[in-house]
């Protein structure tokens, strides 16, 4: 790096710091717990929080137990739903529709029934299924 900026020494990188206030001893920095250590307390910490499904809640908006499957995750990342359009732009609604008939296609593949019926008003409604 000192090479690439054309300097020669830690010395010459430093020099408009004046000599009075560098530290000129190794810093020595006492009691940094290790990562795994602080991972474990974030963990405790996290432990004492409560969630949705700790409390009843009539708030709706997605704070109730559900489940999602993960064939939906994977359907909807697909690069072919993906857009760069902004979702005002009819594009998305198209993109919306194709994940639901892929999910649709899937349920039938999988309960061996003709047609299946998701479409809500709101398309991503339909994508999740309530336990």
């Amino acid at each position: 790096m000192l090479k690439t900026i054309g300097i020669s020494s830690l010395d010459e990188l430093y020099s408009d710091i004046p000599r009075e206030v560098r530290l000129n001893r190794p810093l020595k920095v006492d009691g940094f717990p290790s990562e795994q250590q602080v991972r474990s307390n974030i963990e405790q910490l996290l432990k004492e929080n409560k969630s949705g499904s700790d409390y009843s809640s009539f708030l709706g908006a997605g704070i109730y137990n559900h489940y999602i499957p993960a064939a939906v995750k994977a359907i909807v990342s697909r690069t072919e739903f993906q857009t760069s359009y902004t979702p005002y732009k009819a594009e998305i609604s198209q993109v919306l529709l194709q994940s639901l008939y892929e999910l649709e296609s899937m349920i039938c593949d999988l309960t061996d029934v003709d047609t299946v019926n998701l479409y809500h008003n709101d398309g991503l409604i339909a994508l999740s299924i309530t336990e």
